[in-house]
């Protein structure tokens, strides 16, 4: 098993290149690349900067572990969308191929394409909901989205991939009984979950017991902690969610991949020149505070990890 972390809590927008190299010399082997729009792929994801990236990876010696996409609606309830939906998760899979890494991931999608607000709203609000039309056929879109992620599924296994989706609240597949159901659903070998036990914790999952129900679709981890009460992302040991169970029931299906650390709401974390929900001002690039809180949690997992019996690369 591996430690990593994603690019963007460091530098939430690209160029990338330096935050690899931050992110390696703080101890860990693994890194996640991201794509947040369609454009990226021909701003940032050139051919040249494809090589350049993967330069940077070799000479580090670090692993890809996946790259993340976001394709647009795939659950939209206007099928041109979602077609192109499709086609972009396409380009993006080619690039994760071109980039060297195994695993293309996006997260899972909200239902007709209709938005929520943040979750980390619902403390500051007084009344939390979301408008949604009384005439949708709610059968159709999920028999569509199936589609859709089928799509994807096969693509990605044609390119030597593995395609992981994210569980995140309010939309489809917002925790584990819901994946297993999409996947099932699916019927794609090449299809399974990144767990991020931040967006399900607060959904009522206990994050172990997510492990021993995802098992052998269990494609990729990443791990933060939170309260229980929203979905913000903090160091583990800083909530309420049991990472000694966790690391036991990752050896306990024998799981051999790897553990990406992504705390997106400490202090000092990039959040680019976007406005984003959090409660801390975005920077550019990460302040040497999330240096010292990934180093703390590093430690910390290391020893769970060990004292459950992983072997750690």
């Amino acid at each position: 098993m591996r430690f990593g972390a994603p690019v963007w809590p460091f530098k939430w927008e690209e160029p990338y290149d330096g935050a690899i190299r931050r992110i390696r010399g703080l101890g860990f082997s693994a890194v996640e690349l991201i794509g947040w729009k369609a454009a990226t792929l021909d701003s940032y994801y050139t051919s040249q900067t494809i090589k350049e990236l993967r330069s940077v990876l070799d000479g580090e010696g670090i692993l890809l572990s996946q790259f993340v996409a976001n394709p647009g609606e795939l659950a939209s309830g206007d099928a041109d969308e979602r077609a192109k939906a499709v086609e972009t998760f396409k380009r993006f899979a080619d690039v994760g191929a071109e980039l060297g890494t195994k695993i293309v991931n996006t997260v899972t999608h909200f239902p007709f394409g209709i938005k929520t607000p943040p979750m980390v709203d619902r403390a500051m609000v007084q009344e939390f909901t979301v408008e949604v039309p009384g005439d949708l056929d709610w059968k159709q879109n999920w028999l569509d989205y199936v589609d859709a992620i089928r799509q994807c599924a096969q693509y990605a296994e044609s390119v030597d991939l593995k395609y992981s989706l994210e569980m995140h609240p309010f939309r489809y597949a917002s925790a584990t009984e819901g994946l297993l159901r999409l996947i099932e659903a699916v019927d794609s070998p090449a299809l399974g979950a990144n767990f991020d036990p931040s967006h399900t914790f607060p959904n009522g999952d206990f994050t172990h017991v997510s492990i021993y129900k995802l098992a052998d679709r269990l494609w990729h981890c990443d791990f933060s902690d939170n309260d229980g009460t929203n979905n913000m992302h903090f160091r583990p040991g800083k909530g309420k969610i049991d990472w000694a169970l966790a690391m036991k029931a990752l050896k306990d299906i024998n799981y051999d991949g790897v553990v990406s650390l992504e705390f997106e709401d400490i202090p000092g974390v990039s959040r680019g020149v976007r406005p984003q929900a959090g409660a801390y001002e975005p920077n550019v690039e990460a302040t040497a505070n999330v240096d010292r809180e990934y180093k703390i949690a590093l430690e910390f997992l290391t020893g769970l990890a060990q004292d459950a019996g992983l072997n750690v690369e």
